[in-house]
């Protein structure tokens, strides 16, 4: 008899997994895309995330930038093939695409906050967005 129920019970836990695990779970997947190292970090970025964005668009995408992966995200900044910026950044931002820059940064750089897109919020510091991110919103961490 206890035989016959622990197969019985074998057999349904393929039935059970399946169905606890949520139909939309593909959609629900979150990225933050960490950029700590300069314009040509910023630019392979850019198109990683326009590529992520077309393969799996409803993907919820944030952008955290600390030390000198701040630089893409100030007035005027350009890929050394000089193309700029700040229209690649508003595009993504249209497309929900979030980009948070880490005020310490700005602070230990002397950058002033009227340097920055305007798709740009500031966060107190980045690498403590960058783990809340992770440890309490589950977002996959990206390193481009």
């Amino acid at each position: 008899m206890r035989r016959q129920l622990l197969k019985m019970l074998a057999g349904l836990a393929p039935v059970l997994l399946f169905t606890a695990i949520p139909a939309h779970a593909a959609e629900d997947v979150k990225v933050v895309y960490h950029l700590a190292d300069g314009i040509d970090q910023a630019t392979r970025a850019m198109g990683n995330i326009r590529n992520h964005l077309r393969a799996e668009p409803n993907t919820k995408i944030a952008v955290v930038a600390n030390g000198d992966g701040i630089r893409f995200l100030l007035a005027g900044a350009k890929e050394r093939s000089g193309r700029p910026f700040d229209a690649q950044v508003k595009a993504l931002a249209e497309q929900g695409v979030e980009f948070r820059v880490c005020g310490n940064t700005l602070a230990a750089h002397e950058v002033p906050v009227s340097q920055l897109l305007p798709e740009a919020k500031i966060v107190t510091a980045g690498v403590v967005e960058l783990a809340r991110l992770q440890a309490k919103e589950g977002y996959v961490y990206i390193r481009p």
